[in-house]
Formats: C-alpha cells, sequence, structure tokens
C-alpha cells in the first residue's frame, strides 16, 4: 500500500517521540551540569547539538524517510553521548527502543487504519448500490 491515512500514526509517534528526547537531553544535561560530570562548554555542546539535532528530525518527519533516518542518526547520537555523560548511555538505549517501537507500532496502525477506511468505502458503496 502506498498511501497512508489522513493523520499517520507513525508520523506522530515519532514527532512525539523526537520532542521529548529533546526535553530529556536539556533535563539531563542540568543534571550533568550540577552533578559537574563533564566540563560545561563540552555539556552545553552536546546537549544543544543532540536537542536541536533532534528538534530538526522532527519537523522533517513529515517527509518521510529522511526524516526517519535523521531520526535514527539522532538515538546513535544520543547513545554516543554516553562517553561523554555516563548516564546518556542507558537515556539514549530507551530512546533508541522508543524510536524502534513508535515506529514498527505506527507504520502497524496506519495498515490497520488504511484497511478499515477501504473496509468502510466498499460497506459504504455496497450499501448505496
Amino acid at each position: 500500500m502506498s498511501r497512508q491515512p489522513r493523520r499517520s500514526a507513525r508520523n506522530l509517534f515519532a514527532l512525539t517521540t523526537l520532542v521529548l528526547e529533546a526535553f530529556v537531553v536539556f533535563f539531563a544535561a542540568l543534571v550533568a551540569y550540577g552533578l559537574q560530570l563533564a566540563s560545561p562548554p563540552v555539556l552545553i555542546t552536546t546537549s544543544a547539538t543532540i536537542a536541536v539535532l533532534a528538534l530538526l528530525a522532527a519537523g522533517l518527519v513529515r517527509r518521510g524517510r529522511i526524516g526517519y533516518g535523521f531520526g535514527w542518526v539522532v538515538q546513535g547520537l544520543l547513545v554516543a553521548a554516553g562517553i561523554v555523560v555516563p548516564m546518556m548511555l542507558a537515556v539514549g538505549g530507551i530512546f533508541a527502543l522508543l524510536w524502534y517501537t513508535s515506529l514498527r507500532i505506527g507504520a502497524q496502525i496506519d495498515v490497520e487504519r488504511l484497511e478499515r477506511e477501504d473496509a468502510e468505502a466498499a460497506l459504504a458503496e455496497a450499501q448505496a448500490g
């Protein structure tokens, strides 16, 4: 099936995951700063870069594959941030799992919506004719 339902669940789930990820990166940077886990310039640069890239990927999600691919890059960067702040390994792993789940379950919901819309259209056509 090449078409998508009017409001794609996959897009919505991916967008939500990336926006939440940007907020979590910001708050994790505040925690890392308070615990003095890395130097402030490194924290600011790393967290700001990942948060901005997550928001950029969220904006690209509606464009299809490029947004999803960029989202995977953001997931990799978040896990790699564990080099600077070790707690980010866990946070990055959790978000990578959420990202995968968002894409998989969202796509499944989209397919089921299309099937339901097609069935409803066939029923309406049968009732009219």
